[in-house]
């Protein structure tokens, strides 16, 4: 697909969404109370909602950036309120508003004025109801990745955007992954010729994540919940309770791009099925610090250590997502995009293309990423070098930024939010019913089939 200027893009969509609005659904306006709504801002205050080892990362960003100023955090954690307080003062910031005063105290957050935007990074459980309560305050959001709950909790995303008009971002920064990017320049470029079948997911060894001594950042332990360590507090309770791909988005979102989820194509149903759970309660077992009589080895883990769920799209494509994080293995997210004229893995760096690689042979894909390069990685690659996860959080922040700038709906939004968040749940459904297909909610509301395509095109941002 040729290029077209994002901006150029925005004005034209926006016509078209006022031209085609019904009452209920979400061309929806700038909330009159948003401290962004008349007119677009050159800077903008942040205020931080959950400031533990993933919302420092946040604050580090926008530390760097001369755009945006840090005004307030909010974080039931003495211990990382105080590392984050540290953080601004060794880069010569002023101090900014603290909301340390128990769980809810984000709610004064929200309530002031001097806030222009939020950043979310706290446990999983409570990401919705905080989107929700900002996007009402007249927030521009970012929320982190994953903690769907339950279809509903979706949908109150959803409609709170449209009955507010509030923005929210969803902050997956595996959408800007180099790589990523230059194979969705590849696929629109049709070298993969019609899409056929999609992989992703998220195989990474979490267990010194997930079990820690309380003390650590990572690993030296076995203990969870009360007794951990930042996500050790919280994360780790999900494996005992549920059953499901506890963290489809990194997978599922760079595909969902490609696949033109939401944006003429969405998904139909999907299946799941979990296998037994061993890694977890192994773990506590042959650590030094575990045992067969320690009393987390008594937990019965309900986490299967290897999920796979396969989605199914109105346009016929398959999509194959596998949540693997409790056993040993390497860090991989499991890349496929196979199409009628090539195949990509990024497990193995390779690709064939036919009639332009080897045939029925792997060809190392460098050449050709380094041929479809992202314009915004060739643009900004120099400063998102020291930015977190590869340089992906620097291009994740940087559209938040730029968006919440000019109080505009961003290319990963609140619909792609509902419906990657709603995988959580509907493969708990499938894989508790025998792996029963679950039928996915338009979350559109049947706007699919008018919206297009907009997910990094040209190098603006």
């Amino acid at each position: 697909m040729a290029k077209i200027n994002r901006r150029s893009f925005l004005q034209k969509t926006a016509l078209a969404g006022a031209a085609l609005s019904v009452p209920g659904f979400g061309a929806a306006q700038p909330s009159s109370r948003s401290p962004l709504a008349a007119t677009g801002k050159s800077r903008i205050n942040l205020g931080f909602i959950g400031v533990g080892l993933r919302g420092q990362s946040h604050v580090d960003l926008a530390l760097r950036r001369d755009d945006c100023s840090v005004v307030a955090i909010a974080d039931p954690d003495a211990r990382m309120v105080a590392g984050c307080l540290k953080q601004i003062d060794q880069r010569g910031q002023k101090k900014p508003a603290v909301y340390d005063q128990g769980n809810h105290d984000y709610l004064r957050l929200l309530q002031d004025p001097n806030v222009d935007a939020v950043v979310i990074a706290s446990p999983w459980e409570w990401h919705t109801q905080q989107c929700v309560a900002a996007m009402k305050a007249g927030k521009y959001v970012g929320t982190e990745v994953c903690g769907g709950f339950s279809l509903d909790e979706c949908w109150q995303l959803v409609n709170t955007h449209e009955e507010t008009g509030a923005h929210l971002m969803f902050l997956e920064n595996v959408c800007y992954r180099r790589d990523v990017m230059a194979v969705l320049q590849m696929v629109r470029a049709g070298l993969f010729g019609e899409l056929l079948h999609l992989e992703g997911g998220y195989q990474h060894d979490l267990r010194e994540v997930k079990f820690n001594d309380g003390v650590s950042p990572y690993g030296g332990g076995v203990e969870f919940g009360e007794k951990g360590f930042s996500e050790a507090k919280w994360r780790t309770k999900h494996a005992v309770h549920r059953n499901g791909d506890l963290y489809p988005t990194h997978g599922v979102g760079p595909v969902a791009m490609m696949a033109n989820i939401n944006r003429g194509n969405r998904f139909l149903y999907l299946t799941a099925t979990s296998s037994k759970a061993l890694g977890l309660h192994e773990y506590i077992v042959n650590h030094p610090k575990g045992g067969p009589r320690h009393p987390n080895a008594s937990v019965r883990f309900n986490l299967g250590d290897v999920v796979t769920t396969i989605l199914k799209t109105a346009n016929g494509e398959t999509i194959l997502l596998s949540h693997d994080t409790s056993v040993p293995r390497p860090y991989s997210l499991g890349f496929r995009v196979q199409g009628t004229k090539g195949i990509w893995m990024d497990v193995r760096e390779s690709l064939l293309l036919d009639g332009q690689t080897k045939p029925h042979a792997w060809e190392n894909a460098q050449a050709w990423l380094d041929r479809y390069d992202h314009p915004l990685w060739r643009r900004y690659g120099s400063d998102a070098k020291t930015a977190g996860h590869g340089g992906m959080d620097f291009f994740v922040f940087h559209h938040f930024v730029e968006c919440a700038k000019q109080n505009i709906a961003p290319q990963i939004d609140v619909y792609d939010a509902a419906t990657w968040l709603a995988i959580t749940p509907l493969s708990e459904a499938s894989i508790a019913t025998g792996s029963s297909p679950q039928a996915f909610p338009d979350f559109t509301r049947g706007r699919w089939t008018e919206r297009q395509p907009d997910f990094a095109f040209g190098d603006d941002f």
